[in-house]
């Protein structure tokens, strides 16, 4: 048997110089490209190209606090923090969720009252160059995060917005082309509540991830009953209780648990705990894991032929 899964994977932290270079790029692209897209909004009269500028805005921030969130994270353990720094870079990835669900909030709005309002004219050219130059923009910049972002919150929150500003620029390509050719503006509206639709889902799972780390949950991919029928099955392990299983960060697993064991000698308690914590880390890739080794009630022993608890002691 053997757990391999994005929420339990006992991965090194990806704080790696490459992933701090790829997020000051981002940085730099994004900050550049979110002036000239919030003065070809205007420009333009296009809420659709506006609502995507106000979200680029909001990427220069979510993209800095990542940058900021990763270079604390490697900050050493220490007595105060045993287990490091790394969930900063979980709160990191909170506040750009809950960032997102602002920015849909704000866009859904103003749709709305662009649906009922539609301008009398928008400029479809520039609107069009704007949104072709912001597609390849952040189509760098997926480019650059998404190979950090399987293994690292904090860079999926970033790489998420970079995504959404990618395919609302599609969109308000594909809108400048309709209302071109048919002067449809109402568009330029449903253009913007799509895109808002679309930074709400993306918000949402990054929300739920987070929080689910924040309030030390067991992470929905661990197989806590293989788990403690693993321990159960190892000779000498009588009951296993108090088992519990949470997450630090993406990767980093920590497990303890009370086992009732018919092991009396100390080397052999000893062997049974390294063949234990083994096992964790084999089969379900949890390295830090702290158990508690109790004797079985003296019934339990009672029951035993003479041959077997001399056997176990």
């Amino acid at each position: 048997m053997h757990f391999h899964g994005l929420d339990s994977c006992n991965c090194a932290p990806a704080n790696s110089p490459q992933k701090l270079r790829s997020l000051w790029i981002s940085l730099a692209l994004v900050a550049a490209f979110s002036v000239v897209e919030l003065r070809m909004g205007h420009h333009s009269h296009s809420l659709s190209l506006l609502a995507d500028a106000g979200h680029m805005v909001a990427d220069v921030f979510a993209i800095a606090m990542a940058l900021l969130a990763a270079w604390i994270s490697q900050w050493p353990a220490s007595d105060r923090a045993p287990f490091g720094y790394r969930r900063v870079e979980i709160l990191a990835a909170l506040v750009n969720g809950v960032g997102l669900l602002l920015i849909a909030g704000w866009v859904a709005r103003a749709a709305v009252f662009q649906l009922h309002a539609p301008p009398d004219e928008i400029l479809t050219g520039p609107m069009a160059a704007t949104a072709a130059l912001g597609l390849g923009v952040n189509g760098i910049n997926a480019w650059l995060l998404h190979q950090h972002a399987g293994q690292d919150l904090n860079l999926r929150g970033a790489f998420l917005h970079v995504l959404a500003d990618a395919a609302s620029c599609f969109g308000v390509q594909l809108g400048a082309g309709a209302m071109a050719w048919r002067q449809w503006y109402w568009l330029d509206g449903a253009v913007g509540g799509a895109i808002a639709l679309l930074i709400l889902l993306g918000a949402i799972p990054l929300l739920r991830q987070s929080l689910s780390i924040l309030l030390a949950l067991t992470p929905a991919a661990v197989p806590v009953d293989e788990i403690r029928t693993a321990l159960s099955a190892q000779d000498g392990v009588e009951q296993v209780d108090r088992l519990q299983v949470w997450a630090i960060a993406p990767g980093q697993l920590c497990l303890t648990a009370t086992l009732s064991v018919t092991v009396a000698a100390a080397y052999r308690r000893d062997q049974l705990l390294n063949r234990l914590q083994t096992q964790l880390q084999k089969d379900f890739n949890i390295a830090d894991a702290t158990l508690q080794l109790v004797s079985a009630p003296a019934v339990a022993l009672s029951t035993l032929p003479d041959t077997r608890i001399r056997e176990l002691i």
